[in-house]
């Protein structure tokens, strides 16, 4: 059996139960504190980490009792961020014990501000969570390295399902059935990547009131994303952006290279407007004054689950801003072009413009463009 004193987030009991697979009631947790330590968040992250800092203390649980299995789940979740066990004596109410604690790299992520347990919880407690679940998922098919790569898209994909909660579209002429009328009795995931495939086998409530036969379908797991057509109202131009894509490619298309609006994933804890301005300074080095909202919705319903919402942004449009750009460790390889509006639409007419976002974001502008030209 193994003590261990946990002053982050493991704090959390519901946390904990999910980590260690729902079986936390056997696992005796005592309040306890480690005196000359200080916890504070990782800077720039969502989680805490220990430090040395005399006069401080460090509060947090005792856990006694964990088994090798607990350990090694623990390990799992905790050691893909390079966080080693290292051996402490805590105070607790029965006096000095013996433990180990997850300790931060040397060469990690610098601390930032004190944490309090109270404050992750508001923030961040339900989306880590909901991410938890989706990670633990995967021990004993991957390493804890595997999972730490995994985990940004493992957040985003927490966040989603949050959001789609949170959120439903109105139901005015739909016919009211829900979530609760789908059976899924089978659901595998067959693949875990950057994105996830789902095989699920269900049955669902048909509008005559029966239940259908046994369905098999596949579901591409992607995240919520924002999208966003930069518009100079003054200028009477908007910027488009051009690089390779993968579904042109699995499509066999002879030219895989698209002229979109620009796009990012959500990241988790981030908003769908946050998105969008920041992919824009990402990818074309824009800065958008505003955000008119255009839609919101799915892209491919039938095997998809992915959801956009799409803006145009005004800002100011240089007539030279031709450029290249994208971030380099995320693979991006982007080319920018600047256009009048007449000429964009001359292109969703020729079929060049053929990513379906960027016809609905110029659509739109088509609409609304003489008022926000007037208002410029």
């Amino acid at each position: 059996m193994t003590n261990l004193f946990f002053y982050g987030s493991l704090r959390d009991k519901r946390l904990l139960r999910i980590v260690l697979g729902d079986d936390e009631q056997r696992v005796t947790l005592t309040e306890a504190s480690l005196h000359d330590h200080d916890v504070c968040w990782a800077s720039g992250t969502s989680y805490p980490m220990i430090l040395a800092a005399t006069g401080k203390t460090a509060f947090g649980l005792l856990a006694k009792g964990l088994t090798q299995s607990d350990i090694d789940r623990l390990n799992f979740y905790e050691g893909g961020f390079a966080y080693e066990l290292r051996s402490f004596e805590v105070k607790t109410p029965n006096g000095q014990e013996n433990c180990q604690v997850y300790w931060p790299p040397a060469d990690g992520v610098p601390p930032g501000e004190p944490w309090l347990l109270s404050d992750w919880q508001r923030d961040w407690g339900d989306l880590s969570l909901e991410a938890a679940d989706e990670a633990m998922s995967y021990f004993g098919q991957i390493d804890a390295d595997t999972l730490v790569s995994r985990f940004p898209m493992i957040r985003a994909r927490a966040a989603t399902r949050m959001r789609a909660r949170s959120a439903s579209a109105p139901t005015n002429i739909r016919s009211g059935m829900k979530a609760e009328d789908v059976t899924k009795e089978v659901v595998n995931r067959s693949h875990a990547g950057f994105y996830a495939l789902d095989v699920m086998q269900l049955r669902h409530k048909k509008f005559n009131g029966e239940q259908s036969e046994l369905l098999r379908r596949e579901v591409f797991l992607g995240t919520d994303a924002a999208i966003v057509l930069p518009y100079d109202p003054v200028s009477d131009q908007v910027l488009l952006v051009e690089q390779f894509r993968m579904g042109p490619t699995g499509r066999h298309d002879p030219v895989p290279w698209c002229l979109e609006p620009v796009a990012g994933l959500i990241d988790a804890g981030e908003g769908p407007e946050t998105t969008a301005i920041r992919e824009a300074k990402e990818e074309a080095d824009l800065d958008i004054s505003s955000l008119e909202f255009v839609s919101k919705g799915y892209s491919s319903p039938g095997a998809s689950s992915e959801f956009f919402f799409l803006y145009v942004g005004l800002c100011t449009l240089p007539d030279d801003h031709a450029s290249t750009g994208g971030l380099v460790d995320e693979g991006e390889d982007i080319r920018s072009h600047v256009l009048s509006f007449e000429d964009a639409m001359h292109h969703v007419d020729s079929g060049e413009i053929n990513v379906i976002p960027t016809v609905l974001c110029l659509n739109w502008l088509a609409r609304h463009r003489d008022r926000l030209r007037a208002a410029s």
